[in-house]
């Protein structure tokens, strides 16, 4: 097999493609504005989806008789299956064909979404979210790998890229409003159906837009290291999601934790011994990609308990109408948009890339600041407004940049595996972050209300109103601790991305001889695959 990886006697042209060597430039797309529309849509419902049935499932426990034990399980059985499958379907997009993959993941997304819609009982509820989970896993990493391919032309990628981020970061909001807005006015099940007419509408356009880059021929699907992969996430990923309703420490959550830990060190040695291996360790090892893996783990730690703990601040402390709390997400998903294509957009290839990620990062932790800052009577207008604009702008800035950095440079056959990374990090950092800071903020809550001696169980005002202060100071002190996760991603960014702006790449690699300093620059300049 030959391995197209850059290398700095190989450099390429910026512009061109490993395949196309030095030679002239791709055509770009006629239809490429049209595909990102196609594209976005499909990430769009992949992302909402994570978020929609949070607002829905108390309407869906009453209605399907779930209980409080069981009920998580409409959430757990989505990730866990997404989480886990990430790998396997990334690589198998770059065997068999992206377009394929994302055609299939979308028209499954539908089935499994129409099928939970209509569910009679809870484990047809979860069958149907498991299902939602592994054909998002196909579909997600298509999607960002046909995004990369379709736009050669670095101006226009930085646009593009600048849509996908901005999506990337407010789908979460976008799905809270929606999910409060079906749920209040028509019911929880068409938090499910929505998802089938857009998946439709998404796959017309895939089969009439979207231009397959091709799949590699003669190659092989590693099938040990997909049992490897996909064991060792899995453990992971459902580990900590039994931390939630279980201690830290009980044995079966420190098995699945240890374990899923040993599997995972099993496959990457494996990744080093396979001939087609599902994950090149190349694509880890580089720097500026392992960088930007990292970032956006930490980053999705920070971000995903702190959603939850602000949508609980908002309907159980304020007494919030799902629909009003969705609405009041909306601010943020306007920043991101904003930032995300109005700056990051334009300065990416201008500027270095943690020349957008630092700062961004570390506007987003100012935002957690003003978020962990508040109290039971805090306003919507001097704490929340302030916090989720800040953190909006810093999220729209750091994804694009961040998502572009983790799929640049990569041989065209190996983007699938590059984007199922990226994605698999998103995933485990948000099942990480739900989990530990939930514990973190439920040990707080304790220790308030032992400190103050208050019995929870009281029904009088007095107790009320203390468990309410009690709750407040538990996600306040584990929205500090997120704001400590975000600063740390921001040195983790500044330490390991360490690239140059693209441009300067470019005229570098023009400007200099061959065998001269221009060769090492060229091997960080971007390979747009066409």
């Amino acid at each position: 097999m030959a391995d197209t990886t850059l290398t700095e006697k190989d450099p390429v042209r910026p512009g061109t493609s490993p395949d196309q060597g030095g030679g002239a430039p791709p055509l770009p797309d006629p239809r490429r504005w049209w595909a990102l529309v196609v594209i976005a849509l499909a990430q769009l419902i992949v992302v909402l989806d994570m978020t929609i049935v949070n607002i829905a499932l108390p309407s869906a426990q009453q209605d399907l008789g779930m209980t409080d034990g069981n009920r998580q399980w409409a959430i757990t059985s989505y990730t866990l299956s997404f989480g886990g499958l990430l790998l396997l379907g990334g690589r198998l997009g770059d065997l068999f064909g992206r377009k394929r993959s994302f055609v299939i993941g979308l028209i499954g997304f539908a089935g499994a979404s129409a099928l939970g819609g209509a569910a009679t009982g809870p484990g047809m509820l979860f069958a149907a979210r498991a299902m939602q989970g592994g054909f998002a896993a196909l579909l997600a990493p298509a999607a960002l790998s046909l995004l990369t391919t379709t736009f050669t032309d670095p101006r226009e990628r930085g646009k593009a890229f600048g849509v996908f981020g901005a999506i990337a970061g407010a789908g979460s909001a976008i799905g809270m409003l929606v999910g409060g807005f079906l749920t209040e006015y028509l019911d929880w099940r068409w938090c499910l159906y929505v998802n089938a007419p857009v998946a439709a509408l998404a796959v017309i356009g895939a089969i009439v837009v979207l231009r397959d880059p091709g799949r590699r021929t003669g190659a092989q699907l590693d099938v040990l290291g997909a049992v490897l992969g996909t064991a060792g996430v899995l453990a992971i990923v459902y580990g900590f999601s039994e931390a939630e309703s279980r201690d830290w420490d009980d044995p079966w959550v420190l098995t699945l934790l240890v374990g899923g830990v040993v599997v995972l060190g099993t496959f990457a040695l494996w990744q080093a011994r396979a001939r087609t291996p599902l994950l090149p360790l190349r694509i880890v090892r580089d720097r500026q990609r392992a960088g930007a893996y990292l970032t956006m783990a930490l980053v999705t730690i920070a971000m995903f308990g702190v959603f939850l703990f602000l949508t609980y601040y908002l309907q159980g402390i304020k007494g919030w109408s799902p629909l009003k709390t969705g609405v009041a997400y909306l601010p943020m998903t306007v920043c991101m948009v904003v930032s995300s294509t109005q700056i990051s957009a334009r300065l990416l290839q201008k500027v270095p890339a943690r020349a957008l990620i630092v700062p961004g990062v570390t506007l987003a932790a100012g935002g957690l600041t003003f978020l962990a800052s508040m109290d039971v009577d805090a306003s919507y207008l001097t704490h929340v407004l302030p916090g989720i604009c800040l953190l909006g702008f810093g999220m729209g800035t750091t994804f694009m940049a961040a998502i572009s950095t983790a799929t640049s440079r990569v041989a065209p056959h190996e983007q699938g595996a590059a984007s199922a990374t990226l994605n698999t990090m998103q995933q485990v950092g948000g099942s990480v972050g739900t989990a530990l800071l939930n514990t973190i903020a439920a040990s707080a809550t304790t220790d308030w209300l032992t400190d103050h001696r208050v019995n929870p169980a009281e029904q009088t005002p007095r107790a009320r109103a203390a468990l309410a202060e009690a709750t407040v100071h538990g996600y306040s002190v584990a929205t500090w601790i997120s704001a400590g996760i975000m600063l740390l991603a921001a040195v983790v960014a500044g330490v390991l991305i360490n690239a140059k702006a693209p441009n300067r790449q470019a005229h570098a690699a023009a400007d200099s001889p061959p065998g001269g300093d221009g060769e090492a620059h060229a091997v960080e300049a971007p390979v747009h695959a066409g």
